[in-house]
């Protein structure tokens, strides 16, 4: 794409309101591209002067010798709207607008910034921003940003990328990656976001071959598919998208839309969406950084096993804890490594997993070189946490470090080290493995790989789903909510069990119904315009027998009289009961289309939420492994003698209301199903539905 190498390696660039000094907005990227080595024509533009930091200036883009490939643009307001259209104009391929006052403004200067828009793309030019930072390739020194911190910290070339939808955030993680020796040969901030994304600058920088690692920063996803195309590519060449996702909270949220000019996407959605893609999700600055130095290495945990050795038994106890808190297993060794292991360990030593080196490895610095091939033949790791909190003077620190790092290639798995003193990381980092101060935050890494790897692995199983289709539903009704028996009729059609009922409008009918549904039963009014019909008073429940049926008819339809509320009649319904109520629901997202939450039900869902939450496409075996990891998944398998729960059945009647949902394309806002039981036959029942069509559906 044209764009593209305008972005990373332009032949030639006009900075449009250029200073001469080089510490003003508009002198920094001339400063930084001079000192980073651009080997392009730099053309400042500045009708007040005729020259700047030593290079020709030019009065405006008329004069320049050539079309600029790419054109910063640092003048505000309405002359940078002119500066885009002389350089849409003259033919520049990108145009960098640094200038702010636009979307994120109000409905002026969202105007101003759509008349921008408008006017590139007549003339096939693309804009990063407005209200941006800027764009930086180092490996070309093409640096179109005025960020301070290019400045006070030197470039390193490296393989990471920076994607970032903040200006700040598109150079924060660069200087704590070169804080911590890590290279960046990417930092992209792409502000308002009137024209290229985030997603568009993710999926440029994948195709990269020296990048091996994106970190993303993101307040909101306006095109979910073109992030899920970067995604893809980058897991075609194995390369790991980390992202920080701003805006989690509901004062977060509103900030988000402040800053960008976006309406930031529920957390939850959203969540979900960058799972099902690979891209690993992290909480914090100090998270995404954490984990860059790991995520670098080529080694990739098979599974959550993980070894742990150290020369400190409180280190070890710690140690157990924090694998379970992110997510990892520790499993004994097998009998025959145990052995080997006390072969070589003081009698006092514990081996089991995890394991004590004890205070004999001062003395002994040949310990650990023995003890690490024993652990590469067991099966129970797939990873492995080495912690020295002792390890300085009197330590053969070196040689561990060699140890180690031969330990690492022998085995092809992950290896981390943690030591609170900084001459035994800098030993080991040497080696080239992964080194951390703290003991938590090494297992919290060690978690975020093998969590991030199982993603992409799931990503990429996904992906190749052929998307069951179900069939576009014939829908009773323009809009709003429809009535349970409507409701519970599209369920039906959807693949959805439902409770054996018959709409009632009668007394007649009531007769016929009570010998077609099985008792006792539950009686409701049936109204599209009642959804919450408890409040009203309006729902019988145990019903019986026929008489007590006929005065639940009778008793509903007047209470519905008597507050003027409109009714089709009383819906009666079997009494189902089981062990554990669920809920099944959905609705459209109008960026990331069919939604599916699912998980433990009642009258408390909304109060206290356990539901795992997934985005079509999907499958039975993905929404089932999610509901493995809600708070109630030890009842799937059952307790105190109760029989284990149908877990795979919700997970495919979720995954045929994802299908149906998703065919109707928006026609339908959303579906709850709450409760459902489930049956002898090992399948959910929905006792009550709930339909919500869209506006004009």
């Amino acid at each position: 794409m044209d764009w593209v190498r305008a972005a990373f390696s332009p032949a030639s660039v006009a900075v449009i309101g250029a200073s001469d000094n080089p510490e003003k907005i508009g002198g920094r990227p001339i400063k930084y591209m001079r000192a980073n080595g651009f080997a392009g024509q730099l053309w400042p533009v500045n009708p007040q002067r005729d020259e700047v930091q030593g290079l020709r200036c030019y009065p405006d883009v008329a004069a320049l010798p050539a079309a600029p490939e790419l054109a910063v643009i640092a003048v505000p307001g309405e002359a940078a709207v002119q500066a885009v259209e002389a350089c849409a104009r003259r033919g520049t391929k990108l145009g960098v607008v640094i200038s702010s006052g636009f979307a994120e403004t109000g409905d002026e200067g969202r105007a101003a910034q759509q008349r921008m828009v408008d006017i590139a793309r007549a003339h096939g030019m693309r804009l990063v921003g407005p209200n941006t930072q800027g764009t930086v390739n180092f490996a070309t020194g093409t640096i179109a940003s005025f960020a301070t911190l290019i400045g006070e910290v030197p470039p390193q070339i490296g393989p990471v990328a920076i994607v970032s939808q903040s200006g700040a955030m598109s150079v924060v993680p660069y200087a704590f990656l070169r804080a911590e020796g890590i290279g960046v040969r990417h930092a992209h901030a792409t502000g308002n976001e009137c024209d290229l994304t985030v997603a568009d600058f993710a999926w440029a920088v994948a195709g990269d071959p020296e990048v091996r690692l994106i970190l993303l920063y993101i307040e909101s996803v306006p095109d979910p598919d073109a992030l899920a195309r970067a995604a893809a590519r980058a897991r075609e060449r194995g390369v790991p998208v980390l992202a920080l996702k701003a805006g989690v909270s509901a004062r977060g949220q509103a900030a988000a839309s402040s800053h960008t000019g976006a309406v930031a996407t529920e957390d939850k959605v959203l969540d979900a969406f960058l799972r099902q893609n690979g891209i690993v999700r992290v909480p914090d600055m100090r998270s995404l950084v954490r984990a860059a130095r790991l995520w670098l290495q080529p080694a990739r945990p098979a599974g959550a096993r993980v070894a742990a050795i150290s020369n400190s038994g409180a280190c070890c106890v710690m140690a157990a804890d924090a694998a379970e808190r992110h997510g990892l297993v520790m499993r004994p060794f097998e009998a025959p490594v145990q052995q080997a292991l006390a072969d070589v360990l003081p009698d006092f030593a514990a081996y089991a997993n995890p394991v004590d080196l004890t205070a004999a490895l001062l003395s002994n610095s040949g310990l650990f070189g023995q003890v690490l091939p024993v652990l590469a033949q067991a099966d129970a790791a797939d990873s492995y946490f080495i912690s020295l909190p002792m390890s300085g003077k009197g330590y053969d620190v070196p040689r561990f470090g060699q140890d180690a790092r031969e330990f690492a290639a022998r085995t092809g798995r992950p290896v981390v080290i943690a030591s609170p003193l900084a001459s035994t990381r800098a030993a080991f980092e040497g080696t080239g493995l992964p080194c951390f101060a703290h003991d938590e935050d090494a297992m919290a890494a060690l978690g975020e790989l093998v969590r991030g790897h199982q993603a992409a692995q799931e990503a990429n199983r996904l992906a190749r789903l052929d998307g069951a289709a179900s069939r576009v539903a014939t829908l009773p009704r323009a809009s709003g909510f429809l009535s349970e028996h409507d409701s519970l009729a599209l369920m039906k059609e959807a693949g959805i069990r439902t409770v054996p009922h018959r709409l009632c409008a009668t007394a007649q009918d009531l007769h016929a119904a009570l010998r077609e549904v099985p008792g006792p039963w539950a009686m409701k009014i049936c109204s599209a315009q009642i959804p919450h019909k408890t409040e009203y008073g309006l729902v019988r429940l145990g019903v019986a027998n026929e008489a007590q049926a006929r005065d639940a008819f009778e008793t509903l339809m007047a209470r519905c009289r008597e507050q003027g509320l409109p009714a089709d009649g009383v819906l009666i319904a079997s009494m189902c009961k089981g062990p554990r109520e669920v809920v099944l629901g959905a609705r459209w997202d109008d960026r990331f289309g069919a939604v599916v939450m699912a998980g433990d039900g009642g009258k408390y869902v909304e109060a206290m939420p356990d539901v795992a939450t997934v985005v079509w496409p999907f499958d039975a075996a993905h929404l089932r492994d999610r509901l493995q990891e809600l708070r109630m998944a030890p009842l799937w398998q059952g307790v105190r003698g109760e029989a284990p729960l149908p877990l795979h059945a919700l997970a495919q009647a979720g995954q045929a209301l994802g299908a149906w949902l998703h065919a109707q394309q928006g026609r339908v806002a959303s579906v709850d199903l709450n409760p459902l039981v489930s049956t002898p036959d090992g399948q959910w029942v929905a006792l009550d539905a709930l339909v919500e069509l869209a506006p004009g559906a």
